[in-house]
C-alpha cells in the first residue's frame, strides 16, 4: 500500500511540474509574439519616405528629377516653343457706354433741322407776299392792312428762323462738346456711324489706359476681352474722348466694336491696343503657365530627367488661350513643360515639407 501511495504521489508532482511547465511556456509564448506584434505595428506607423526627388541649389529654384516612369505617371509633356514676331501690346480699361443720351440728342437734333427748314419755308413763302403787298399798295390797289399783316408774317418768319437755327447751333456744339467731332459730325451729317450707334450695329466703348501711361500712336484697332473669357473681338477707333474715367484718370479714346463682340452697355472688359513696333518673343501657353506666391512660372527642362521653375513676366498677354508672350532669350532654347506643371510644383513643395519634417 505504502508503494501505491508514492507512486501515486509521484505521479502527481511529475503532471504539476508538467503542467507548470506548460503554461510558463504559454507565457513566453505569447510574451515574445506580442513584441513581435508591437514590433511590426511600429513599423506600419512609421511614416513612408518616398525618394527625394528635389535638390535645393545654394542659389536658383529647386531642380526636379523624375525618371521616364515617373514623367509617364503624371502625364508630363514638354515642347519647344518656337520664337517669333509679336506685337507689344497695353493692357487697358474698357467700359461699354450706355448711349441714351446720344439717342436723346440725336432725336432733339433731327427735330431742330425740321422745324429750322419749316421755319425757313415759311419765311420764303412770306418775304415775296410782303413784296407783292408794297408793290399793290403803291398803286393804289391793295390796301395797308395787307401790307401791315403780311409784315407781322415776315417778322415773326424771320424770328422763327432765327430760334431754329440757334437750337441747332446748340445741339450741334453739344454733340461735338459731349462725344467728340467724329461722332457729333456724324450727328450732324446723320452720317452712317451715329446710325449704327443708334440701332445697336455698333457698340461705343471708351478705352482708358492706366494712370501714367502713354501710347505713341493711337492704333486703329484694338482688342477687348468680355467676362472670363479668352476669346477677343475687334476695336475700331472712332476718336480721343471727350471726358476722364473718374475711377483711373488716364487717357481715354472712343472705340467701337460689332454686335457679335458679345458686348453689352454698362460692362466693364478688357482692352488690349498695340504700343511701339512688333518684338522677338516666344508664346507660353496657359497650360505652361501655374502661379505661386503671385507670380507666373513656368517648368524648364535642364536634362533628360531634370526640371527647374523659372519666372516669367506677365506683362505682355498672348491674343490667344490666355498665356504670356515672354523675350526669345528667357527660355535660352530650353523645352517647356506644357502639361503637368502643377504636378511638378505639387511635387516640389511635397517634398520640401518632407525634409523639413525629417529635420
Amino acid at each position: 500500500m505504502k508503494s501505491v501511495r508514492k507512486g501515486r504521489s509521484l505521479l502527481l508532482v511529475l503532471g504539476s511540474a508538467v503542467l507548470l511547465g506548460g503554461l510558463a511556456a504559454l507565457v513566453i509564448s505569447g510574451f515574445v509574439e506580442g513584441r513581435e506584434d508591437a514590433a511590426l505595428e511600429a513599423e506600419r506607423e512609421e511614416p513612408i519616405k518616398p525618394p527625394l526627388r528635389v535638390t535645393l541649389p545654394e542659389r536658383g529654384e529647386p531642380v526636379i528629377t523624375l525618371d521616364d516612369e515617373a514623367q509617364h505617371a503624371i502625364g508630363l509633356q514638354m515642347a519647344a516653343l518656337q520664337p517669333g514676331k509679336y506685337q507689344d501690346q497695353i493692357r487697358a480699361y474698357g467700359t461699354v457706354l450706355d448711349l441714351a443720351t446720344l439717342t436723346t440728342l440725336n432725336t432733339n437734333y433731327v427735330a431742330a433741322v425740321s422745324q429750322l427748314n419749316t421755319a425757313r419755308a415759311r419765311l420764303a413763302a412770306s418775304q415775296p407776299a410782303f413784296q407783292r403787298a408794297q408793290a399793290l399798295y403803291a398803286k393804289n390797289i391793295g390796301n395797308l392792312v395787307q401790307v401791315q399783316t403780311t409784315e407781322a408774317a415776315l417778322i415773326a418768319d424771320r424770328a422763327a428762323v432765327e430760334a431754329a437755327e440757334s437750337q441747332v447751333r446748340t445741339l450741334r456744339a453739344t454733340g461735338l462738346q459731349e462725344w467728340g467731332p467724329v461722332i457729333g459730325n456724324s450727328m450732324v451729317t446723320g452720317g452712317g456711324l451715329i446710325t449704327r450707334l443708334i440701332e445697336r450695329t455698333e457698340f461705343l466703348l471708351q478705352i482708358t489706359l492706366p494712370p501714367g501711361v502713354h501710347i505713341e500712336q493711337v492704333p486703329p484697332e484694338a482688342a477687348v476681352e468680355v467676362g472670363d473669357s479668352f476669346r477677343r473681338a475687334s476695336l475700331r477707333y472712332i476718336s480721343p474722348a471727350t471726358r476722364a474715367d473718374p475711377r483711373i484718370q488716364g487717357l481715354s479714346y472712343f472705340y467701337a466694336a460689332g454686335a457679335n463682340s458679345g458686348v453689352l452697355p454698362g460692362m466693364n472688359v478688357r482692352a488690349f491696343l498695340a504700343n511701339g513696333a512688333p518684338v522677338d518673343g516666344i508664346v507660353i501657353p496657359s497650360s505652361a503657365v501655374v502661379w505661386w506666391a503671385g507670380r507666373a512660372w513656368v517648368y524648364r527642362r535642364l536634362g533628360a530627367d531634370t526640371f527647374s521653375r523659372l519666372a516669367i513676366p506677365t506683362d505682355m498677354p498672348a491674343e490667344k488661350d490666355g498665356g504670356f508672350v515672354v523675350p526669345a532669350t528667357i527660355l535660352d532654347g530650353a523645352q517647356v513643360v506644357t502639361a503637368g506643371a502643377q504636378m511638378l510644383l505639387s511635387e516640389e513643395f511635397r517634398s520640401q515639407i518632407q525634409v523639413g519634417g525629417d529635420d
